[in-house]
């Protein structure tokens, strides 16, 4: 590892696997994660998703089977995702996908805790 961190590491290489539902990313300090597609939906960074203000996010439920349709990168510092339910605004900076690939655990133990509490559902 080289000591880089998600501010500074870059993309490799981006596979979508369409059949699992899952993104993967490696980066060029060694990294390399598995993002499914449904945790990627809910942590959108998108206004939709995060509200506009702190503590303003609204919860995503009923996204236990979303896709990903479509993928396209902007300039070089991030990747929009398009998703097969119609949400297509987040921009996910190279940075915040590192984020998500390293928190992963801990973001997901969050969103299903915020489910519960809600007594929402993924399906």
């Amino acid at each position: 590892m080289s000591g880089l961190t998600h501010d500074s590491a870059s993309p490799q290489d981006v596979i979508l696997h369409a059949v699992s539902r899952q993104l993967e990313i490696s980066f060029d300090d060694g990294a390399r994660f598995r993002l499914p597609a449904e945790y990627l939906r809910v942590h959108s960074p998108s206004a939709e998703v995060r509200g506009h203000g702190v503590g303003n996010a609204v919860l995503q439920t009923g996204k236990l089977h979303v896709a990903i349709t479509g993928l396209e990168p902007v300039g070089h510092y991030a990747l929009k995702i398009v998703f097969d339910d119609g949400h297509d605004s987040g921009l996910y900076s190279w940075a915040y996908l590192y984020e998500l690939g390293v928190k992963h655990d801990q973001y997901w133990q969050d969103y299903l805790n915020r489910l519960a509490a809600a007594g929402a559902s993924r399906e």
